[in-house]
């Protein structure tokens, strides 16, 4: 008798860790189906908004003006044109070269992106790579686009933007910032100068701003973090005027010996650098870099 009701408890014990068994299934089941639908939003939004923001792009760079047809554009009288006159083999030549918003001298080709969003400074492209983007620059708040489109819409891409701490024009050091994209666009494609061969075959790229055209030698490409604020080392984000030559020596030096290849260079104190910065993964605030000087062709 003894040996059924064993039986019994056992087998009821069975039937109740089964259930138990069945029930913590079910649950962690329905967990994992909410785990995986809510990546799969995410995946989708994250996308979706790229494929906006790029879309947004290419609506922009209709928006340039395309000089060499000699498109004709129309302003508010307030807007007045600056013609200036070139000499060439065949005689002076005068051209509508700027517009004139309220003192700030815009270049013809970027007067409606200007118009637009006065926030807009310049546009950076890097052959052979996704980085063909307008740049812009909140004087008020750094950060401003990080998030936000040209549109000053809401987006997870942001648009590039340059440190409040430079002056396209005066500043020794131009900084800019972009997102390294899952999807390979803003300045994900930076971290191709991480190769010396691609180096080898890009090392001079455009960052147009309103006020003038240039181009740029690459001089240097690490990776680095951000630091903490008591961190006496290194700190590329750092510098943006240089008080003297050994200042400005001292920032070329630093970010030339953590290159890991070797970049011939012929920097001098008063050049013209731009610093463009993307996240990367290898550390905590971890970041990837490229360093160019501003060069005649």
């Amino acid at each position: 008798m003894s040996d059924v009701k064993s039986d019994n408890k056992s087998n009821n014990s069975k039937k109740k860790n089964k259930k138990r068994n069945r029930i913590i299934y079910n649950i962690l089941l329905c967990v994992f189906i909410c785990i995986f639908i809510g990546c799969a939003i995410y995946l989708i939004s994250y996308f979706m908004e790229s494929k906006k923001s790029e879309d947004t792009v290419d609506g922009l760079k209709d928006m340039v003006i395309d000089e060499s047809q000699d498109e004709e554009i129309v302003f508010d009288s307030m807007y007045p044109e600056v013609v200036v006159a070139t000499e060439t083999d065949a005689g002076v030549v005068e051209e509508i070269k700027y517009i004139n918003f309220d003192g700030t001298l815009v270049q013809k080709k970027y007067a409606r992106l200007y118009k637009y969003n006065p926030d807009f400074v310049g546009w950076i492209k890097i052959e052979d790579t996704d980085i063909d983007y307008p740049v812009m620059q909140s004087m008020y708040e750094e950060e401003y686009y990080i998030y936000r489109d040209y549109d000053k819409q809401s987006s997870s891409a942001g648009t590039l933007f340059v440190d409040t701490s430079s002056d396209i024009v005066m500043s020794d050091n131009i900084l800019i910032y972009g997102h390294n994209m899952h999807t390979g666009k803003m300045f994900h494609d930076l971290l191709e100068y991480e190769d010396e061969e691609f180096y080898k075959n890009h090392k001079t790229f455009t960052f147009n701003t309103i006020h003038g055209d240039g181009t740029y030698q690459v001089i240097a490409a690490f990776r680095t973090r951000i630091y903490e604020v008591d961190y006496t080392g290194f700190k590329y984000y750092q510098f943006f005027d240089a008080a003297n030559e050994e200042e400005f020596m001292d920032y070329v030096k630093n970010c030339v010996s953590m290159t890991p290849y070797t970049i011939e260079n012929d920097v001098e104190y008063g050049d013209k650098l731009l610093t463009l910065s993307t996240c990367a993964y290898h550390t905590t605030n971890g970041r990837f870099v490229v360093v160019a000087k501003k060069i005649e062709e």
